[in-house]
């Protein structure tokens, strides 16, 4: 069971001031190729799982930007932390 969420807003500087959304598309993409339960929300994502394994897919997010082409980046991470086991729908299932 998940014992981690992370929210995960990652905002990449971009050379010539571009669209920032491709490179999102990208850090995106890292997630879906970790085989973390996630969700896409309108200002960030959240993931489900392991903390270190979670840690260690924003720091692939955050090197794959650099990769595509962005000089730098910022990432604001929320983490919620429960040893017990912690999955997403266990927070929001009141709202639904």
């Amino acid at each position: 069971m998940a014992n981690t969420l992370v929210s995960i807003q990652i905002i990449p500087k971009t050379k010539n001031g571009e669209d920032v959304i491709p490179y999102v598309d990208e850090a995106i993409q890292v997630i879906e190729e970790s085989g973390v339960n996630y969700q896409v929300n309108a200002l960030e994502t959240t993931l489900e799982g392991d903390l270190s394994h979670l840690l260690s897919v924003v720091e692939k997010m955050n090197k794959k930007m650099i990769k595509v082409g962005s000089p730098s980046v910022i990432s604001q991470v929320k983490i919620a932390y429960h040893p017990e086991g912690i999955t997403m729908d266990q927070l929001t299932e009141k709202y639904r």
